[in-house]
């Protein structure tokens, strides 16, 4: 067996930093029982198990595919909304398919976006963009490769 893919740690301060989060984060599986806002800090923070794509599986490839947990946190964040999440269910998992930032004229800070399948999402209005990912503990191999429309 090959050796297993190194554990990642990102920051993004920009968007293009965030679209390096983003595509590591594609596929990820969130359960809502580990996303938390702490107001206090600012902080908006979730576990995700994430497919890790940067291995080269993907479904044309026979590399064996593994998933990895990681902590995300995103900083100065002054208000949370979410559309089609209850967060009293806590036993709900939510698929993520894409994090993105938009920056509106009416707003101090950017707006970041996290879409899920469903049609559901979290909006984090902020006073400045800060986002870090950190893998934990050891990848493990999985069956199960994420498919899209165009695959």
């Amino acid at each position: 067996m090959s050796d297993p893919a190194p554990l990642r740690k990102l920051k993004a301060i920009g968007e293009d930093d965030l679209a390096v989060i983003s595509s590591a984060l594609q596929d990820a599986i969130i359960p809502i029982g580990d996303i938390s806002f702490e107001s206090g800090s600012g902080q908006f923070v979730f576990v995700a198990n994430r497919f890790c794509w940067e291995a080269g599986a993907d479904a044309n490839t026979s590399v064996p595919a593994s998933r990895i947990n990681s902590g995300v946190t995103f900083s100065n964040v002054v208000v949370v909304k979410q559309r089609g999440i209850n967060f009293r269910d806590r036993g709900v998992f939510l698929n993520l398919l894409a994090v993105t930032c938009t920056n509106q004229p009416d707003r101090d800070g950017p707006t970041i976006e996290l879409a899920f399948s469903g049609d559901t999402g979290i909006r984090l209005e902020t006073t400045g963009l800060l986002c870090h990912l950190e893998d934990f503990g050891e990848p493990w191999p999985t069956q199960w490769r994420p498919q899209h429309a165009d695959d």
